[in-house]
C-alpha cells in the first residue's frame, strides 16, 4: 500500500511550524497509542505512521530531505527512530513529547548544582547617614562551605557515591495506568549521591553555618525602602552551584527635628506670639548648617516656608530637594500676674475701635452666625 504523504498523516500544512508539527503528534499519540487501544489493530497502526511521520517531520535534515525528493529521500533512515517496531511503551512517548511541560524532570543528568539562598539584613539609619552616606559593619549569619570536605558532605579521603535506588538520576518513576509519574527520589532527594561516609564537621550536607562580618558602602541619598545588593554574600550553593546574593534593606530611623517626604524636608518652627504679629528673624537648623528665617509681620500659625536647595539629593536623582518649615505660634505658660494684666489689655484694646485684628476668628464667627441662621430656616 503506497504510503501517505506525512503532512497529511499529521493534518497540518507544508508550512507548518515545529511547534505545530509537535502539537500534532501529541494530539494524534494521545488517540491512538496502543496503550491505550490494546487489541486495536488499525489504532496501532495510525500511531506507528503518526510515530513515522513525526520521527520525519521534527527533523529538519529529514525533512528538507522528504520536502525534495518526498518518501525517497528519507526512507534510508527510516528504519530508526519511531519508523520501527511497536515505538516503546506510551509513557517513554509522553516523556518525549509531553517533557516539556514538566520540564523535562526525569532525564538523567547526574547530581544537579543549586544556586545558594538570597539573605536579607535589615539596617537602621539615621537620617544624617542616609542624606550623607556612610560605610557600615554588619554581621551576617549565613552558610558557607565546608572547609573540610571541600563542599562534597563527605568525610576527607572518600567521595560521594551513585544512589542505586535511581541509578544518579535524582529521579524515580512509578507507573500509574499507562502514565509514568516521576518523582524525586526519596534516597537522595534529587541529588542522585548518597554519601556513607558523612562529613563530621557538616554532617554530610556541605555547609556550615557562620557569621560573617561585612563592610557596607552606603551611598549618599538613601531613604527607607531601598536595597543595596552584594553578589555573591548570600548562602552558599549546593553542589558546587554559585552562592546567593545579599540584600541590605534600609530603614531610617525617626528624626527628632525634620521629616523626609521625597528630597524634601519638613520641619515645625516654633515662634512666640509676638513675633508672629510684628515679624521678625530667628535661625534654624538645616542638615548642613544653620540658615536664618524671616518671618514677615502678622504671619497666622501653620504658615509654612520654603527654602530652596536645603533638602536632600536623593540616590535616584531629581535634583536638590527644599526644606519646609512650618511655623507653629506658641501659647505662652507661666505668666506673671503683671503679663496676664497686660495680656487683658492689649485683648480689649484690639476689641475697641472696630477694626478687625483677627481675621480668621471673625470669619469663623461670620460662619458659626450663617449656619444658625440656615438651621432655623429648616427647621421652621
Amino acid at each position: 500500500m503506497a504510503q501517505r504523504d506525512y503532512y497529511e498523516v499529521l493534518g497540518v500544512t507544508r508550512e507548518a511550524s515545529p511547534e505545530a508539527i509537535k502539537k500534532a503528534f501529541r494530539r494524534l499519540a494521545m488517540k491512538y497509542h496502543p496503550d491505550r487501544n490494546p487489541g486495536d489493530a488499525e489504532a496501532e497502526a495510525r500511531f506507528k505512521e503518526a510515530r513515522a511521520a513525526y520521527d520525519v517531520l521534527s527533523d529538519s535534515g529529514k525533512r528538507a530531505a522528504y520536502d525534495r525528493y518526498g518518501h525517497a529521500g528519507v526512507d534510508a533512515a527510516a528504519g530508526g527512530g519511531f519508523g520501527g517496531g511497536g515505538g516503546g511503551s506510551f509513557s517513554d512517548i509522553f516523556e518525549d513529547i509531553f517533557g516539556d511541560i514538566f520540564g523535562g524532570a526525569g532525564r538523567p543528568g547526574g547530581q544537579r548544582a543549586y544556586r545558594g539562598s538570597d539573605l536579607q539584613y535589615n539596617l537602621d539609619l539615621s537620617l544624617e547617614e542616609a542624606v550623607f552616606g556612610t560605610e557600615v559593619k554588619i554581621r551576617v549569619p549565613t552558610t558557607v562551605s565546608c572547609e573540610t570536605c571541600d563542599g562534597s558532605g563527605a568525610e576527607p579521603g572518600t567521595s560521594p557515591e551513585t544512589c542505586p535506588t535511581c541509578n544518579g538520576v535524582g529521579q524515580v518513576r512509578i507507573q500509574q495506568g499507562f502514565f509514568s509519574v516521576q518523582q524525586t527520589c526519596p534516597r537522595c532527594h534529587g541529588t542522585g549521591k548518597v554519601i556513607p561516609n558523612p562529613c563530621k564537621s557538616c554532617g554530610g550536607s556541605g555547609r556550615v553555618q557562620q557569621q560573617n562580618t561585612l563592610d557596607v558602602k552606603i551611598p549618599a541619598g538613601v531613604d527607607s525602602g531601598d536595597r543595596i545588593r552584594l553578589s555573591g554574600q548570600g548562602e552558599a550553593g549546593l553542589n558546587g552551584g554559585p552562592p546567593g546574593d545579599l540584600y541590605v534593606q534600609v530603614r531610617v530611623k525617626p528624626h527628632k527635628l525634620f521629616r523626609r517626604e521625597g528630597n524634601d524636608l519638613h520641619c515645625e518652627v516654633p515662634i512666640s506670639f509676638a513675633t508672629a504679629a510684628l515679624g521678625g528673624e530667628l535661625e534654624v537648623p538645616c542638615l548642613n548648617g544653620r540658615v536664618m528665617l524671616k518671618i514677615p509681620a502678622e504671619t497666622q500659625s501653620g504658615k509654612q516656608f520654603r527654602l530652596r536647595g536645603k533638602g536632600v539629593t536623593s540616590v535616584h536623582g531629581g535634583g536638590v530637594g527644599d526644606l519646609l518649615c512650618q511655623v507653629v505660634v506658641e501659647t505662652p505658660v507661666n505668666l506673671t500676674h503683671r503679663q496676664k494684666e497686660l495680656l487683658r489689655e492689649f485683648d480689649e484694646s484690639t476689641q475697641q475701635g472696630g477694626t478687625r485684628h483677627s481675621p480668621q476668628t471673625h470669619s469663623w464667627l461670620d460662619g458659626v452666625r450663617g449656619f444658625f441662621e440656615d438651621l432655623k430656616f429648616w427647621n421652621r
